[in-house]
């Protein structure tokens, strides 16, 4: 079989992966704990449902405007204006099958080949691979101080003559880490100083914890919303805990807008008519579904910091948002992926290589979940890697015995 050589190029999801080794697991019976995935465990918001099965009963299920309804983009607009203080045109908004279809659309609008986009690890893991599949060039600028907060004399000197833009996940999935206010006041200023887009992934930006906010990088901008270098990348999968849903939005210029939306309809054409009238419910509806994930976001990781603390060696820096941390295990192992896969296979625990966000030694630990796996988990891998816990463990129904340290 021949098969080009940038499909050869493009790396697996490791998350995906995980996930399908853990279904196997759990398929034959193996009490497997997921602390890999990204995904709460709440109900989709009443509203959402209730608008997207209206469309079902009508059986009024048909194409719908490239970029979007109508009501929906009206509803995005309104949140936009509501908690980002800015306001935008429907023109300004394209929907698209999830936040991930959104950057794609923008990278392959906005990148010729050779262009650089400059990623601050950690980084998502999917970011570098679509650059590379609209062939771009990621450039990795890492923060060095263990806080997982770049330096901006580190960004600037990575900036070259091909560089045309910069991601900025703040929330940051893999680390939890909130960029501090100054910090995205300098990045704004430098970018339109420079002339490179800003593409600022909102997904988490509500998921907030201990009081505090993921300031909006338009705060810092004077400029109006078709000559700013800010692009906001957006959706329902996160916010909501509505994952499956697949509804994201990009916030840009009418011009970047208007190619985007020539992208989408030569790929997807549209965004499912009964996906877009739940995304507009989830948004028009009560808000107290997004207090209460985030809430509980908040105590589990509160428990996973307090069950970490426990595990000799293991370095966490404490998440301000999102569902992740991104602990250093490098006092038992440098390799993340074969440790990842030790704990798959002996403590029946799924994490991810941080090498897959640009941190080698760390692993992803995901409290997106119960309380009951936060704890379990945790205790299954101090079992297996600290030479001072107790040298047997139940997992499931039967008691395992270490017998490799």
């Amino acid at each position: 079989m021949s098969i080009s050589q940038l499909a050869r190029s493009i790396a697996e999801s490791p998350t995906l992966s995980l996930n399908e080794q853990a279904r196997l697991l759990r398929e034959k019976g193996e009490a497997v704990i997921h602390l890999g995935i990204g995904e709460p465990k709440n109900k989709a918001p009443i509203n959402a449902i209730l608008q997207s099965a209206a469309k079902l009963t009508a059986g009024d299920i048909k194409y719908t405007p490239v970029d979007g309804t109508p009501s929906l983009k009206k509803a995005i607009i309104r949140y936009t204006e509501e908690n980002y203080d800015r306001l935008v045109g429907p023109e300004n908004v394209i929907v698209s099958a999830g936040a991930k279809q959104s950057l794609y659309n923008l990278l392959f609008t906005l990148l010729n080949p050779q262009d650089e986009v400059i990623l601050l690890a950690p980084y998502w893991v999917s970011y570098p691979e679509m650059i590379k599949m609209v062939y771009g060039r990621p450039v990795i600028v890492a923060s060095e101080d263990g806080r997982f907060i770049p330096r901006m004399e580190d960004i600037e000197r990575a900036v070259s003559s091909y560089t045309r833009a910069i991601i900025v996940n703040s929330p940051n999935n893999p680390s939890g880490a909130v960029y501090p206010e100054s910090f995205i006041a300098d990045i704004v200023a430098f970018c339109e100083a420079r002339g490179i887009y800003l593409i600022m992934d909102d997904i988490y930006h509500k998921l907030v914890f201990d009081g505090n906010v993921a300031v909006p990088a338009y705060r810092y901008t004077k400029r109006d919303i078709e000559s700013t270098k800010i692009i906001t990348i957006n959706g329902i999968s996160k916010l909501y805990g509505m994952t499956g849903f697949r509804i994201g939005w990009t916030v840009a210029s009418r011009a970047l807008s208007a190619v985007m939306i020539n992208v989408q309809s030569q790929t997807t054409s549209c965004t499912s008519i009964l996906l877009q009238a739940a995304a507009e419910g989830a948004l028009t509806g009560l808000q107290s579904a997004v207090d209460a994930l985030r809430l509980m976001l908040e105590n589990n990781r509160n428990v996973m910091m307090q069950e970490l603390g426990s595990l000799n060696g293991v370095k966490t820096v404490k998440p301000g948002g999102t569902f992740y941390c991104l602990p250093d295990f490098r006092a038992y192992s440098s390799d993340s992926v074969a440790l990842s896969r030790f704990l798959l296979s002996k403590a029946l625990v799924v994490t991810v290589p941080g090498k897959e966000f640009g941190m080698e030694g760390h692993l992803r630990l995901s409290y997106a979940t119960t309380v009951k796996d936060v704890k379990q988990g945790v205790e299954r891998i101090t079992w297996a890697l600290d030479p001072s816990s107790p040298n047997e463990i139940y997992i499931g129904e039967r008691k395992l015995v270490r017998d490799w340290l």
